[in-house]
């Protein structure tokens, strides 16, 4: 299993725009993450990996938000049932992290990516730092750099 450290080596290999905080308290919901680091839950974006068919797909949206599968299955041109969020096994093969810690980059090998547009409203958000207790502050410029991610509506919008 992969570790903060291994995620700040990551960052300090590839020179990015991105800070690892060391949290006093663990983070389980976006709203304590957002009382951590004294910012809004839409700054808060949270990395879900989900299954399509049997292909992993990471989709990063603001925390105050639900993704919704319709729009990812649409993207893939498959049905809804065929999209399913992963579960921690999954997670942890495919992202090296466990849930909840998971960072939008870092893991074993690049992932196809899913950006929610919502997240390109701030320049600079925070995400899963790969542990509870960790949090990663980077500018969103950087997300989609090295994720190489596709921008695309995944909110549902009937909230």
């Amino acid at each position: 299993m992969l570790t903060p450290s291994d995620l700040e080596q990551f960052l300090r290999e590839r020179e990015l725009r991105a800070e690892l905080l060391a949290l006093s308290m663990k983070t389980p919901t976006v709203a304590a993450a957002a009382e951590a680091v004294g910012a809004s839950p839409q700054k808060i974006v949270k990395s879900l990996l989900f299954m399509v068919d049997d292909r992993p797909v990471l989709a990063i949206t603001s925390g105050a938000n639900r993704i919704d599968r319709r729009r990812i299955a649409k993207n893939f041109g498959v049905g809804r049932k065929r999209v399913r969020l992963a579960d921690e096994n999954q997670v942890q093969a495919a992202t090296g992290y466990t849930v909840g810690a998971v960072p939008p980059f870092g893991h074993p090998e690049p992932l196809l990516t899913l950006i929610d547009s919502g997240v390109l409203k701030h320049d600079v958000v925070y995400a899963g730092g790969g542990a509870s207790d960790h949090l990663m502050r980077v500018e969103t410029a950087e997300i989609l750099r090295v994720t190489q991610g596709e921008v695309l509506e995944l909110v549902d919008q009937s909230e």
